[in-house]
């Protein structure tokens, strides 16, 4: 059985957008990322580059039962929360008939 671990998050400053991504992205961890700039354009170029599960742009905690809630890489299995959560428990199977 693995240990679960948390880590404190991390910030960085960065006018360069690939150096932002990789720092953001360089950990083994997922769970959320957040974005601060004023150029909105650059934060959604920026949040879809970013490995995390949630990506805030501009504020963070923010929450919504009706949208997944999990992580990427190492962070959690699965997602809580809105449609996704619901894959953990259905079982897909199609079925083809000729009459």
């Amino acid at each position: 059985m693995k240990k679960s671990s948390y880590r404190l998050p991390s910030c960085c400053r960065s006018g360069d957008e690939d150096d932002a991504i990789f720092k953001g992205n360089v950990s083994v961890f997922g769970l959320a990322a957040a974005v601060w700039t004023r150029d909105i354009g650059r934060a959604v170029r920026v949040a879809h580059a970013l490995k995390a599960g949630t990506v805030w742009i501009n504020t963070n905690l923010m929450t919504s039962n009706t949208s997944p809630f999990g992580g990427y890489k190492q962070s959690g299995l699965g997602h809580e929360f809105g449609e996704a959560s619901l894959d953990s428990y259905t079982q897909i199977k199609s079925f083809f008939a000729q009459l």
